[in-house]
């Protein structure tokens, strides 16, 4: 077992090159993620499944493919993570993903050589493995930042990490259908595995050495390594909480990704074509949620950040739910990007605070299946119950009008309060002694 530490390690992001290593890498290869993932959506539904009456059904074999490698190798992931060189790991999954991306180009060279399942076929399996890769690659990169990044520096890493993530949301996606329909899906890829390429050269050139004290564990088995990941994370009364309440506001987003079309075209009414410009405001309420939460951190506590952000996302999706009109809900969806960029910043802190380095791997690729199957289980819910029981629900109540789909929101929004009020009762500042002693323990199980 492995991990990584750097020597020396400089005070402040400004002056530590491996922190604008790693967040140059990120920015590249987010912006190509972006591009490519809208590309593959356009390429499959408009381009090989073209006037095919299954083409839904093989875009949706695009999104299954990208959700597999989340439960199938998520999972198992964390223990070689946290068992490998974190560094060398990530050139590995950058590599993969350049190479894999870069077979593609076969398919458009070929023209029509190739059947629709061939092609369809090497599309999927494209995607799955790209998939499966980031789910090495994504758990490395937050011990390699755990290692390089002082524990003071690191909210306000995550805070300009997030801001960058939300920024390619922004940029990304307008790229995606020029690329396709004006220069070629072959540019498309092109971007993205020149992407992992850069990212590739940028990780190289991190400085980090390995932790010595790490090699002087006594190996264990793989069982034993999962065991031990698995009770640490059920034993801890922080994880869990953040697991619980993570899920339980997961199943207020849920409800919304499904439904925000038909939000748009029923309660708004206005033209689909508007979804495109209520994403781009929540992308930028997200973006500037971000920074804020890099702003003010170490000011509040993380703990308190995440809880809060919790609550005021959902009282604004309540408010949300009960708008009628397109320019009000540009408003409300900028502001409801706020306490949604800080959450997603406020996470990785709070891992790292209360988990030791030699176990982040594994309780990282626990919280990502969970809050999957979590937020697919609510979307099925969602569009059910607005396709079944809620299906012609218009009734009022003191004089307020409900309809199926704004019901759904109001209900999602409840459900984020909820989570929110979970974590302020469930979720204490981590306590230093605890991830010490968990440092310093021995790993359950036999040689």
């Amino acid at each position: 077992m492995t991990a990584e530490t750097p020597a020396p390690v400089p005070s402040g992001l400004r002056a530590n090159r491996n922190w604008q290593r790693l967040w140059l890498a990120q920015a590249v290869s987010v912006v190509g993620d972006y591009v490519f993932d809208i590309t593959v959506v356009l390429w499959v539904g408009t381009v090989i499944a073209h006037g095919r009456p299954w083409a839904p059904a093989a875009v949706s074999g695009v999104l299954m493919a990208a959700a597999l490698p989340i439960f199938l190798i998520g999972p198992i992931a964390g223990v070689f993570v946290d068992r490998w060189d974190r560094r060398r790991l990530m050139l590995a999954t950058d590599a993969l993903r350049a190479a894999v991306i870069a077979l593609l180009l076969v398919i458009p060279a070929s023209g029509t050589a190739l059947p629709v399942g061939v092609r369809l076929g090497l599309v999927y399996a494209a995607v799955a493995l790209c998939a499966g890769a980031s789910q090495f690659f994504n758990p490395a990169r937050l011990t390699i930042v755990a290692a390089t990044i002082p524990r003071a520096d690191r909210s306000r890493a995550f805070g300009l990490s997030q801001a960058t993530g939300s920024a390619a949301g922004i940029l990304g996606p307008p790229l995606a259908a020029p690329l396709l329909f004006d220069a070629g899906v072959q540019w498309a890829l092109v971007v993205n595995s020149f992407s992992f390429v850069l990212s590739f050269f940028l990780v190289r050139a991190l400085r980090v050495t390995p932790d010595p004290s790490q090699s002087a564990r006594r190996p264990t088995s793989f069982a034993a390594d999962f065991r031990e990941g698995i009770t640490f994370f059920v034993r801890s009364r922080a994880l869990m909480a953040m697991l619980g309440s993570t899920c339980v506001y997961t199943v207020g987003v849920g409800a919304l990704n499904v439904l925000d079309v038909f939000f748009v075209t029923d309660n708004l009414h206005a033209a689909a074509s508007w979804l495109g410009t209520v994403g781009a405001f929540f992308a930028v309420g997200a973006l500037a949620g971000a920074l804020l939460f890099g702003a003010i951190a170490g000011k509040v506590s993380d703990t308190r950040i995440y809880w809060l952000c919790l609550v005021a996302t959902g009282t604004l999706v309540i408010v949300y739910s009960r708008l009628t009109t397109v320019p009000a809900a540009l408003v409300v969806i900028a502001l409801l990007g706020l306490p949604v960029g800080a959450v997603n910043a406020v996470i990785g802190p709070l891992l790292l605070s209360i988990t030791p380095e030699r176990l982040i791997g594994r309780v990282v690729t626990v919280i990502g299946p969970v809050q999957q199957l979590t937020s697919l289980g609510a979307m099925a819910l969602a569009g059910v119950l607005t396709s079944t029981v809620l299906r012609g629900f218009d009734v009022s109540v003191g004089g307020v009008h409900f309809g199926r789909i704004d019901t759904v929101y109001a209900v999602g929004g409840v459900f984020m309060i909820l989570g929110g009020v979970w974590a302020a009762r469930r979720l204490r500042p981590a306590a230093p002694a605890e991830v010490a002693a968990a440092e310093d323990a021995e790993p359950v199980g036999t040689p």
